[in-house]
């Protein structure tokens, strides 16, 4: 039996697959196709339906490619009256107008750390629009009293759960647990996932420290340039609640392909390296004085 495209399109959704979905929903005379025609083209290339084949089609799949990066719909317009060497090379004589839409997951946000920064966080990413999964060892701070929007809330060892959950390219991971050796260990198996984004609290230095002791771990550097960290856009934040807009503006630059670099990086001879900001690599500690909340762990 030939596949639904609409089965197709909850499959990609509940795997955190992504595609456009091209629907003709305009048709003026003669066309190779009819309205309301579908044809679905996946992140890799491959299609379901059609809108009528050719260079319409074609064309079609190019404009996908931007559609999704942006995850912004668009209408394209196509005149079929053009002389066979022109662009559409088709000459049905009609005109037809074709609707693209993202069909992306919706982008859940794993919270790993249960605090009074996370309980912020929380609250403007679901706002946002993020699906919002917390991860805490201790209940009295991961539990739905303190979480009410979340839609899974997890008290548990850290390791335990983080084999149970399902992490796609439509996940963002922020760690903001008690202290560093929480947070090193949830870095170490999120730069492993497919995560959109993975980001952690804390200093510079706290930062560069963290790194140094996972490249020691034998977590390729290359792993590590995909973290965001320090954590969230740099606009002065102090309270909790401006350290959740920051955070939560860089997941949405991130979802929305305005911010797609990690903040600090390590090079592959495994020298520390600001990649944002134009800092060159240092060799002391003491460049990066603590921020005074945004660094610090306050659970």
């Amino acid at each position: 039996m030939a596949e639904d495209i609409y089965e197709a399109i909850v499959q990609l959704r509940r795997t955190g697959g992504r595609g456009v979905l091209a629907t003709i929903v305009q048709v003026r005379g003669s066309i190779p196709a009819y309205e309301t025609a579908k044809l679905l083209v996946r992140e890799d290339g491959s299609l379901l339906g059609t809108i009528g084949g050719g260079c319409v089609e074609a064309e079609v799949c190019e404009a996908a490619r931007d559609v999704l990066a942006a995850e912004k719909s668009r209408r394209m317009v196509f005149h079929l009256n053009n002389d066979p060497g022109e662009d559409s090379g088709l000459i049905c004589g009609g005109t037809l107008e074709i609707f693209l839409e993202p069909i992306v997951a919706p982008p859940t946000l794993f919270l790993f750390g249960a605090g009074h920064v996370s309980q912020a966080i929380a609250a403007v990413a679901g706002l946002a629009g993020f699906e919002v999964v917390v991860v805490d060892d201790r209940e009295r701070f991961a539990n739905r009293e303190r979480f009410p929007q979340a839609s899974a809330v997890y008290a548990d060892d850290f390791e335990t759960v983080c084999g149970k959950l399902n992490i796609t390219s439509a996940s963002y991971l922020v760690i903001v647990t008690r202290g560093h050796k929480g947070d090193m260990q949830i870095l170490r198996w999120a730069v492993t996932t497919p995560a959109k984004y993975v980001g952690m609290i804390g200093s510079k230095r706290k930062v560069l420290t963290t790194f140094r002791e996972l490249e020691k771990q034998a977590i390729a550097a290359e792993r590590l340039q995909r973290v965001h960290a320090p954590i969230g856009l740099e606009i002065g934040a102090l309270l909790p609640e401006e350290i959740a807009v920051a955070v939560v503006a860089e997941l949405i630059a991130v979802r929305r392909g305005v911010v797609s670099r990690a903040h600090l990086s390590i090079n592959h001879r495994g020298d520390t390296a600001a990649a944002l900001g134009g800092h060159a690599p240092v060799a002391s500690d003491e460049v990066f004085p603590e921020p005074p909340l945004i660094s610090a762990h306050h659970d």
